[in-house]
């Protein structure tokens, strides 16, 4: 018997029918939980109260609530820069067929498939005032007594800044050097017959045409960057003196030690609003600058 065209037609989606009923059940109907939950006040054990957007307006009034997203900016503003500039300076230099390359380059990329967990307790003895490598070392080469990073309010961020770009930084070189990859040999060719130096190759040829790449990797890095949360939960639990305390995190205290699950809710659409305008300006702006040739 032939099948009909409807069942044609039907075919695939019934294919996808779990998967799809997963989603609605686990994904799309917890997002819609939990934006319901933010216009409440519940704390788990008694029945919700609605309370229509006070949620939004305690935080908008909250100083906590302000050093929080300003402790979120600024770890961006460190990250993201640092991460792109240094990744892509490693994908340049992986980016040959020098003998031995490839451990190298797979050297680079094992802290990607590391826990994070891991690496930042890892880090945290690296950190140490008094027995970690890091203050040895520049005390050894420098002369310099370093500080305590996890416990200082002006290095602690900093600090976890380092481990965040330490562990993402082999994804990165690695997507940058397909990009590198990819970028027709003809073009340096004619560069070089034009007396172009690798400076002049770097700017008008390497950048232009690896933009579209780094367009991705800035969004990528951005989006991760609004989310840090288990370099917080292992390094500083946010301190000192909320010096750490980004809004990943702080959607964590709320819900899990202080029980607001509402509170908890209406920060986690507040991070997302963040999210989705940063990126939308991104992609938005991308037409200055992102070469598609």
């Amino acid at each position: 018997m032939r099948p009909t065209r409807t069942f044609r037609v039907l075919e695939p989606y019934l294919y996808l029918l779990p998967t799809l009923i997963g989603l609605a059940l686990f994904s799309a109907g917890a997002v819609a939980v939990s934006f319901l939950m933010s216009f409440t006040h519940w704390d788990i054990i008694t029945t919700p109260e609605w309370i229509w957007l006070e949620n939004y307006i305690t935080l908008w009034q909250s100083d906590l609530f302000w050093e929080v997203v300003w402790n979120t900016v600024y770890f961006i503003l460190l990250a993201v820069p640092l991460s792109v500039v240094a990744s892509l300076a490693l994908a340049l230099a992986a980016n040959t067929t020098l003998k031995g390359i490839v451990f190298f380059r797979t050297a680079y990329f094992l802290p990607v498939v590391s826990s994070m967990i891991a690496v930042a307790l890892v880090w945290s003895w690296i950190y140490n005032p008094e027995y970690g490598l890091l203050n040895y070392l520049l005390d050894l080469f420098f002369g310099i007594r370093g500080p305590a990073w996890l416990d200082s309010t002006s290095w602690a961020l900093p600090a976890m800044v380092i481990v965040t770009v330490w562990k993402g930084l082999g994804y990165s070189m690695v997507i940058f050097l397909a990009g590198l990859q990819n970028i027709p040999q003809d073009l340096y060719h004619a560069a070089t017959i034009d007396g172009a130096g690798v400076w002049k190759k770097f700017r008008h040829i390497t950048l232009p045409m690896l933009s579209p790449t780094t367009f991705f990797v800035i969004v990528i890095t951005l989006i991760n960057s609004f989310q840090v949360f288990e370099q917080t939960y292992v390094l500083t639990k946010g301190g000192p003196a909320n010096s750490t305390l980004t809004m990943s995190y702080y959607i964590y205290q709320n819900a899990f030690q202080f029980f607001q699950m509402g509170k908890a809710a209406a920060l986690s659409y507040v991070l997302f609003a963040a999210i989705f305008v940063v990126t939308l300006i991104q992609f938005r702006i991308q037409k200055r600058w992102v070469f598609y040739g």
